[in-house]
């Protein structure tokens, strides 16, 4: 059974740890990723961005193959499927299709235009039992240029009743160039203080030193997104597995035994997460 995330990020902003948001890509990357979080006891939020839904045939499709597969491999640690900067209209989407979570990424409207849209959505979300995530600042990478947020801006956000809240501090989408200047701590402290301890969100998690990523979740950050990082060793992987011929030898062919090393190594990236997070055991 899916979950909407709110009690899983309260309790690791009161635990002082992550919870990873691993996005998703087809039947293959979701397996790899309940099977780690299943295996280390760890709740977990499965993103779905709205090109990766519609890849999948469509969120209808998703919510159906998600829920399945909770079911039939015996899943018990809180999940949730969540839309990743999601437009108005995939929010609504997305809550028409059995989704527990969403996001509604507004950051590239006027303040005032993203209030008015995120207190409906809001409503909306509550209204189904789901939980709802906004976003202040755009993250750099889909819209943005890896902007701060400002914490007045936040405030009025998070005063809408959202239930946690991803806000600009300089982190971007992707691989991060060699002269990123890193996260801005002082932004996140100012926005932490402004928006009344709600659990915070750091997207863009591929690439941030360990260490900047066990500082923020110190200062407030309950949520860590990857997705780029699970990308890049799956094709690692499977690169590895074709250069070596191995799809030449026997059926070596077969997708089962072509896509699996690529999957292997999702899993072992996401339980590397994991640990890192400190999430595992809290499921």
């Amino acid at each position: 059974m899916l979950v909407n995330a709110t009690e899983m990020l309260l309790k690791a902003r009161d635990g002082h740890y992550g919870v990873p948001q691993f996005n998703i890509n087809n039947l293959e990357w979701t397996k790899s990723v309940l099977t780690a979080c299943e295996e280390t006891k760890s709740p977990v939020i499965l993103g779905v961005s709205e090109g990766a839904g519609k890849y999948m045939t469509g969120f209808k499709t998703v919510a159906a193959m998600v829920s399945a597969m909770v079911d039939s491999m015996g899943i018990t640690v809180p999940v949730a499927l969540h839309l990743d900067h999601g437009t108005y209209e995939g929010c609504k989407a997305c809550i028409e299709a059995g989704f527990s979570s969403i996001m509604f990424d507004g950051s590239h409207y006027s303040i005032e235009e993203n209030v008015e849209k995120t207190k409906e959505l809001v409503a909306l979300a509550h209204a189904h039992g789901m939980s709802i995530e906004a976003e202040v600042g755009s993250i750099g990478g889909v819209v943005g240029a890896g902007e701060i947020a400002d914490p007045e801006e936040c405030a009025k956000i998070t005063a809408l009743g959202v239930d946690f809240l991803a806000a600009g501090i300089g982190n971007i989408h992707g691989v991060y160039p060699a002269n990123w200047k890193g996260l801005d701590f002082e932004a996140l402290d100012r926005i932490h203080k402004a928006t009344n301890n709600i659990p915070l969100v750091l997207h863009g998690g591929t690439g941030i030193p360990d260490e900047m990523i066990a500082k923020a979740i110190s200062l407030g950050v309950s949520k860590i997104n990857i997705n780029t990082e699970c990308q890049l060793v799956f094709a690692e992987a499977t690169r590895k597995y074709i250069e070596e011929g191995k799809d030449q030898q026997g059926k070596g062919f077969d997708p089962r035994k072509l896509l699996a090393p690529g999957a292997k190594a999702i899993e072992a990236k996401c339980k590397e997460k994991i640990e890192l997070f400190g999430c595992a055991g809290k499921g």
